[in-house]
């Protein structure tokens, strides 16, 4: 009896995605870093990094920009990854302290929390990257 497998595509240390400025984009942001975090053996930094991406796309999507957002997860060593999103504006972000009834200004802050404040933004000739480095726990020993 044959048993048919399913190929997947191999996991690289960089994964990279175009997607539109759109709200939208923040659910494939997600789904790009789920599935490279999964695929490096990381899943303890899955919610982590799900929300840091849906925070940084949500960001660019808000700039007004056209075009689209470069979103990437790169593996930086075997226990640490950096997600950035690249987008068309030179505006760099700033970490503010929203207070209890702001309805927006918490998203940099959350970053800075997961990340343990490993987090930046870079101007660039045509726009800016902002990312954040997310550190997954160390390998432990197997069950004894």
């Amino acid at each position: 009896m044959a048993v048919e497998t399913q190929e997947r595509p191999p996991v690289t240390d960089t994964t990279t995605a175009l997607l539109p400025y759109e709200p939208q984009s923040a659910a494939a942001a997600r789904r790009l870093v789920r599935t490279a975090l999964r695929g490096w053996g990381l899943g303890d930094v899955v919610e982590a990094g799900e929300l840091i991406v849906s925070e940084l796309a949500g960001n660019a999507a808000k700039t007004g920009c056209r075009g689209s957002m470069a979103v990437t997860v790169e593996r930086v060593t075997d226990r640490s990854v950096r997600i950035s999103v690249r987008d068309s504006s030179r505006t760099l972000p700033c970490l503010i302290d929203a207070g209890p009834a702001a309805e927006s200004g918490r998203g940099l802050a959350l970053v800075h929390h997961l990340t343990g404040g490993h987090w930046g933004a870079t101007a660039g000739p045509f726009g800016k990257t902002v990312y954040a480095d997310l550190r997954a726990r160390p390998a432990g020993p197997g069950p004894a």
